[in-house]
């Protein structure tokens, strides 16, 4: 008896495997569609065939017609007049005509039909084709929609709960017979529920492996893998009178759905977070910077303080042109003095104010080509700092600055043109890269907009149109120099 069910048991391996391995064979989705659009172009070409053999049956029984005709008169002289020859003969070729006419109609009618069928067809195909395309890079259309991973976490804790159920319940895989084994209903029960675990085994096994693979490449090639296992394994079932339940199939989906997308909101998360943490950085670097600057600006002030305080005690006891050069020596350390008290105020309240700061528009023709922008904000005191270090050796030519707007709340401006212009983002996915394929008349018109709604800006906003880009007319100068020496490869 053992013997027998370990026979069984590698039959059934091995017919689960072939199976396998012809359903890896079946046609694809995009096939089927193919082969149904030539069918039905070949059944419009039959029926045009059908159509104008039609026409010209119904010519020919006009020819033959008048050839009676001429039989006729020659055979029985004047028996028959001329004029009822002609009234006989037109109202054959009218009866002819009408019934060409009529069938015209009727091959433009299924002409129709046929090539709008054949139309639907190709826009389904298009679609597979272009869902399959979108897919391969990574778009996908979202089945769930929690705000935060956890959400995701529970959902699949909950799911995979209810499979835990249906297999302690006995409803993940069924058998609708109940079989004896040798006259017993017991042994018949036992081996009822070995077969069943061990298709569930497979099966889970199966969508183990997907859902353990899964990606936003390959989540529908995955999702099909475990519905094929399904069909196989129901289909060998089916013998027996047995198959797993479609309530566990579809949690099992479920369950390979929610596990790429939780993978993706921690994803999601896990960049928002770096991009908190890159900001603060950024205030940090600003703020030191700034204090830097009120600390220089205070000892420069004391400075000045002290040389004023010293050259007007001079004064005091010089005469003639010593006096002037020092009264002069005052004028000009009074000034001096003055500057560094705005400096000092400019750096106190900055650093009060951490929305202070400047929204950069900024291009790179010689690496990323025409009308296309970032458009970022930096808090630092020297704004174009930051640019410098966006030129570094990460392209190959150096941004051009076309617009540093000083404002009170620079990240909300910064925000309301990266809303206005999502639509035009050059990477689609990353939103930490913010380029933008715009024109600049765009983005001055809305930095306007934002402007006249929230008044923030703190000095008039001036944008340079043209990009000096030297480096790259420079590169571009000297390659068309070596086209015209012949040195060019």
């Amino acid at each position: 008896m053992a013997s027998i069910l370990f026979l069984l048991s590698v039959g059934l391996a091995v017919a689960l495997w072939k199976t396998y391995e012809a359903l890896q064979k079946r046609t694809s989705a995009y096939s089927l569609a193919q082969q149904k659009i030539e069918d039905a172009e070949k059944r419009l070409r039959a029926n045009e065939r059908k159509h104008y053999n039609l026409i010209s049956k119904a010519q020919q029984e006009v020819a033959d017609s008048e050839d009676r005709s001429a039989f006729l008169e020659q055979k029985y002289g004047g028996l028959i007049s001329r004029e009822d020859k002609i009234k006989e003969l037109d109202n054959q070729i009218a009866t002819l005509t009408y019934q060409r006419n009529q069938l015209n109609k009727l091959a433009e009618v299924e002409r129709q039909e046929i090539s709008t069928k054949i139309s639907n067809l190709k826009a389904k195909l298009n679609k597979l084709e272009e869902k399959d395309i979108l897919q391969s890079v990574g778009f996908y259309e979202s089945k769930y929609d929690f705000g935060e991973s956890q959400g995701y976490k529970e959902q699949l804790d909950e799911i995979r709960y209810q499979q835990k159920g249906l297999i302690k319940a006995k409803k993940a895989a069924v058998c609708h017979t109940e079989w004896t084994l040798e006259g017993s209903a017991k042994a018949g029960r036992k081996m009822t529920d070995s077969f069943l675990k061990l298709v569930l085994r497979a099966f889970n096994g199966e969508c183990d492996a997907s859902i353990a693979k899964v990606n936003y490449r390959n989540v529908e090639a995955m999702e099909k893998r475990i519905e094929r296992s399904y069909e196989a394994l129901n289909k060998l079932s089916k013998i027996t009178h047995c198959e797993i339940t479609s309530k566990y199939f579809d949690l099992k989906l479920r369950e390979l759905w929610l596990t790429h997308e939780y993978q993706e909101k921690k994803y999601q998360e896990k960049e928002e977070q770096r991009i908190i943490r890159e900001q603060m950085r950024e205030e940090e670097k600003a703020l030191r910077e700034l204090e830097k600057a009120k600390k220089e600006a205070e000892q420069e002030e004391l400075r000045y303080l002290k040389a004023l305080e010293k050259a007007r005690k001079d004064v005091e006891s010089a005469t003639g042109d010593a006096q002037k050069k020092l009264l002069s020596q005052i004028e000009e350390l009074q000034k001096r003095l003055t500057e560094a008290e705005t400096n000092k105020e400019r750096a106190v309240s900055q650093a009060q104010l951490t929305k202070l700061g400047h929204v950069y528009v900024i291009s790179n023709i010689g690496s990323f080509g025409d009308n296309v922008y970032k458009i970022g904000m930096t808090r630092r005191l020297e704004p174009i700092d930051r640019v410098k270090e966006l030129s570094s050796a990460s392209v190959p030519f150096p941004f051009d600055v076309h617009a540093m707007i000083f404002c009170e709340n620079a990240p909300e401006l910064e925000l309301r043109l990266h809303k206005k212009f999502d639509d035009r983002r050059v990477n689609k996915i990353n939103s930490r890269k913010e380029f933008f394929r715009v024109t600049l008349d765009e983005i001055t018109s809305a930095v306007q907009e934002v402007d006249d709604e929230l008044k923030i800006c703190k000095s008039e906003i001036i944008f340079t149109k043209i990009a000096q880009a030297d480096d790259y007319r420079k590169t571009l100068a000297q390659v068309d120099e070596l086209k015209d020496e012949g040195l060019d490869n």
